[in-house]
């Protein structure tokens, strides 16, 4: 079996300075970075969907166009019937076949003005469209602008914290695997419990490093004696001696 090292209270103290210092320094690189991820991420998603009005509206024309196409093709047969039914009316032999064709005549010329209509309505349908997809063209050009700008932002952060981040991230996961599992789980539901993220905070002037609440001599000399971990009765964080805090480096 294989042997499992055991900390002492000082090493783990150790090691949760190092981690907090660590976290500290990564959520510095994240406020550095501010919303631009997340706005760079949003911009995405609009670009997308404004891409895709635009397809739909461009669908949307072409649907129209043919509609338009299949009326002018309507009244071209109409208007061939028409000249054939003038041209039948020519040879009629009763009052009865020339008031058929009459009729068949008038058919196709409603026929024709309710296409002709139809094609209206469509080219002002069209009309609309085009300024509709006009408008999508160019919030795309306007939104595309600011990501690039966003992203060129974002990226020259990376690139300045990059080596960095990559840097205190692995002392981060080096740290954790001297922390205690119960203990390391304090330390996130306390770092989460403040803006700052502070879950270890020294003893400074007598009082908490976190909320400066003052700290009993008694209570002092148990923080510097390292034997066990001690918190804050006002704050909840983790103790530490300014001496042990500023010797250990992330």
């Amino acid at each position: 079996m294989a042997n499992v090292k055991e900390f002492s209270v000082e090493e783990k103290l150790s090691s949760l300075i190092s981690l907090q210092k660590a976290d500290s320094k990564l959520d510095e690189i994240k406020i550095l970075k501010g919303e631009l991820p997340m706005e760079v991420h949003d911009l995405e998603d609009e670009i997308h969907g404004l891409h895709a009005r635009q397809t739909r509206i461009e669908e949307e024309i072409n649907g129209i166009q043919e509609f338009i196409q299949q009326k002018k093709d309507a009244i071209k047969d109409a208007e061939a019937l028409v000249k054939k039914y003038e041209k039948q009316s020519e040879n009629v032999k009763n009052n009865r076949e020339f008031e058929a064709i009459n009729k068949e005549i008038e058919s196709q010329n409603l026929d024709i003005k309710l296409a002709e209509k139809h094609i209206k309505d469509a080219n002002e349908d069209i009309v609309e469209k085009a300024r509709a997809l006009e408008n999508a063209k160019k919030a795309v050009t306007g939104k595309e602008s600011i990501l690039k700008h966003k992203k060129e932002e974002l990226e020259k952060i990376i690139g300045d914290t990059e080596k960095e981040e990559a840097e205190f991230n692995k002392i981060s996961v080096q740290a954790r695997e001297k922390v205690d599992p119960r203990l390391l789980t304090s330390y996130e539901r306390i770092r989460k419990s403040y803006r700052n993220g502070l879950a270890i905070v020294p003893v400074q002037r007598d009082a908490c490093g976190g909320c400066f609440n003052a700290i009993p001599p008694q209570r002092q000399s148990e923080i510097r004696q390292h034997k066990k971990i001690i918190i804050c009765e006002n704050c909840g964080r983790i103790l530490i001696d300014e001496d042990l805090y500023n010797s250990t480096e992330a």
